[in-house]
């Protein structure tokens, strides 16, 4: 590909916006690359999570507000599988296990770990990101661009029952 004279090499993957785009459409390194940022703040509050005179539920709530946003930007508008999704539990985990000062030799199970740190598990906060980008999707106009395959489905491609549930029900990413 050229751009005027300079050739401009074709890439397998870039960075967007602190996403990596890939080439084939998958995500699985934007997933490693978030989860790498949020050990990265990890390690920069390091003393502190592991601190045993802080209590879990100040950890908690520094994990919710540090680390989760920090692997979760961008996940909205992922098209996650289960392999994504369990990526991002397992490095959860791990981080709020340290937190407690467990390990996986311990064997506590992972939903007592999430009730003493008092975290909610990640699907759901991954879905409800998501939800909240089609709220924001839904509230735009019927002529912007990102409404386009709303107004194909509803202009007649699909019979009325089935365009209405549609509408309601799938997330639009178009």
């Amino acid at each position: 590909m050229r751009l005027d004279t300079q050739v401009i090499p074709r890439r397998e993957s870039f960075k967007y916006l602190g996403s990596k785009i890939q080439k084939d459409g998958e995500i699985d390194k934007d997933v490693t690359h978030r989860i790498g940022k949020g050990w990265i703040k990890w390690m920069l509050a390091f003393g502190v999570l592991y601190d045993k005179h802080v209590p879990l539920r100040l950890k908690g709530k520094f994990y919710k507000v540090v680390f989760r946003p920090t692997i979760l930007y961008g996940a909205e508008c992922w098209p996650v599988k289960n392999s994504n999704v369990q990526q991002i539990k397992v490095a959860k985990l791990r981080m709020l296990r340290w937190m407690c000062g467990h390990t996986r030799l311990d064997r506590i199970w992972n939903e007592v770990i999430l009730d003493k740190v008092g975290v909610t598990p990640m699907e759901a906060k991954m879905r409800e990101e998501r939800l909240r980008w089609f709220g924001h999707v839904k509230k735009r106009s019927t002529d912007a661009p990102v409404r386009r395959r709303e107004r194909l489905a509803l202009g007649g491609l699909l019979s009325p029952s089935l365009a209405e549930g549609l509408s309601e029900t799938v997330f639009l990413p178009f």
